[in-house]
């Protein structure tokens, strides 16, 4: 189980997201190499919305694989091409993790590009599963 960190001495969080994430004993630790949008068949869609939907859907996939989910994030790391994008990776992140009882820490970059030019988001996840 985790806890939530959000000191009183500084500001709040300005987001759907936790300052610090804090653990209970460590399990096993799933660790996600950044997911872009790519579908199992290989196409990428245009809008950062699919894209973000996409690199949300291979992470739900990993977690899957490893026997964990959601609820078992502690940090999410997104990356995109454009501070325009912030608004529609956001809504799709906040919707992904809409039922988890305590959010993960979260940073967002915005970069210069990425390995290919239609690629727009990326996301990295970090997960905790107890025992």
């Amino acid at each position: 189980m985790a806890t939530a960190l959000n000191p009183i001495g500084i500001a709040p969080p300005f987001g759907d997201y936790n300052h610090g994430i804090k653990t209970a004993r460590l399990g096993h630790l799933v660790v996600t190499s950044g997911q872009l949008g790519l579908a199992p068949d290989g196409t990428c869609a245009v809008e950062v919305r699919q894209q973000a939907e996409q690199c949300f859907a291979n992470i739900d996939a990993i977690l899957t694989e490893a026997g964990c989910g959601r609820g078992d994030i502690v940090r999410l790391s997104a990356f995109v091409t454009d501070r325009a994008f912030f608004a529609d990776y956001m809504a799709v992140r906040d919707e992904w993790l809409a039922g988890c009882a305590v959010k993960p820490a979260s940073t967002l970059i915005i970069v210069s590009g990425f390995t290919r030019e239609e690629f727009k988001v990326e996301v990295e996840a970090t997960a905790v599963m107890q025992g």
